[in-house]
């Protein structure tokens, strides 16, 4: 038997797949955030666009503080009322009010589950998806992402064909009466912010319509007001079959959701989740709707992004200024890197990367200020001159 003093200590340690900073946030209020060494940062980036009301908003802290001491969790065995109060709001503040609501934990998950309600309706298996998208990390939802690197064996899918975006002539040569569904971004975000044009959502929406093929919009980013419409879609004005929702939907807490039309029915067992929907969930979700509303966070989103943009335009060394409202796409001439890491390091100031090594993605708190923005762009202007 090995000496108990000898012995040497093992401690398990996390799965090594993040890049990280040396970072250790404590802290953190509205768009500012604060480490362990009592040092400030500006968020321009929430999470991958997660925060969407800003840092421990006081009304958002209450809401779950209040539902955290009555009852926490329950399966949905049970009748959850508050999943109704978060149905109707986001359906009446969404415009979606004879739409019905499925909840889940994960933009992942939702668009799982919405694959799998188009598959179910259809009876049909292809899925027509885009080039440079992204949908999840998970079993279909990597398949339909346009990044091999992400995709393992175990998820390689057939019956995934990516088209490129906003190409009608590919898109017409490719759907057919044998396609279970189309799914499209609402803009797409990891790619590095670019939308697709409402004349191409338009055209796949009326061709989705006359097979009665779900089409799947995916606005697990762009959702939530960040563009200064509820849905990016909407600037198109149209109707998706389906629409999965996450990241801005709990400001921080695990929630997700799909969206589904009136005539694809329900069915008993056909959809299913343990944590989905459960009190806490719903507490964040409702607050979150709450001060969207009550703080006209859809119209400042609008406001400030159209300000943000027009700081950008004169900067020289800004190759293209993608984006709607204040989900922004800041593509240079060269890989960016090194302008994030003097931001973080020099200004303190997160933002975000994207698989367009030279964009810079800004995805702010929805009540981001001018003064926060001027603050990006001095720092901005300091880094890249």
């Amino acid at each position: 038997m090995e000496n108990s003093a000898t012995a040497i200590e093992t401690t398990m340690q996390m799965f090594d797949v993040y890049h990280l900073f040396d970072i250790d946030i404590t802290k953190a209020s509205g768009s500012t955030l604060w480490d362990s060494k009592g040092k400030e940062y500006l968020d321009l980036y929430g999470g991958h666009a997660v925060i969407s009301v800003g840092h421990s908003h006081p009304e958002y802290v209450q809401a779950l503080t209040k539902q955290l001491q009555s009852v926490s969790f329950y399966s949905n065995s049970i009748y959850i009322k508050q999943q109704e109060e978060l149905a109707q709001k986001l359906g009446r503040l969404s415009g979606y009010n004879d739409y019905q609501l499925f909840l889940c934990n994960s933009g992942a998950e939702a668009n799982e589950n919405a694959f799998k309600l188009a598959s179910f309706y259809t009876g049909k298996k292809k899925v027509i998806a885009f080039s440079k998208s992204f949908h999840g990390r998970t079993s279909l939802a990597v398949a339909a992402t346009d990044n091999p690197q992400i995709v393992a064996p175990i998820n390689q899918n057939e019956h995934i064909v990516f088209l490129p975006l906003n190409d009608t002539f590919a898109f017409d040569n490719t759907f057919s009466d044998d396609v279970a569904c189309v799914i499209i971004e609402g803009i797409q975000g990891v790619a590095g912010v670019y939308a697709p044009t409402i004349p191409f959502l338009q055209h796949i929406e009326k061709a989705c319509k006359a097979k009665n093929i779900p089409l799947i919009l995916d606005e697990v980013q762009s959702g939530y007001g960040r563009t200064g419409k509820f849905f990016a879609h909407q600037r198109a004005g149209i109707k998706p079959d389906i629409i999965t929702i996450a990241k801005g939907m709990g400001n921080g807490f695990p929630v997700a959701g799909v969206m589904i039309a009136p005539h694809i029915k329900a069915k008993k067992e056909m959809l299913g989740t343990t944590f989905g929907g459960n009190y806490l969930a719903c507490a964040a979700a409702i607050a979150v709707l709450d001060i969207i509303e009550k703080e006209n966070l859809i119209a400042n989103a609008q406001e400030q992004g159209k300000y943000l943009v027009s700081k950008l335009q004169n900067i020289s060394k800004v190759r293209e200024i993608r984006g709607l409202g204040l989900m922004i796409g800041i593509e240079l001439y060269e890989p960016c890197a090194e302008v994030r890491r003097a931001l973080l390091e020099k200004y303190h100031i997160f933002v975000g990367s994207s698989s367009n090594k030279n964009t810079i993605r800004i995805l702010p708190s929805l009540a981001i200020t001018e003064t926060q923005i001027n603050q990006f762009i001095d720092a901005f202007k300091s880094v890249i001159t």
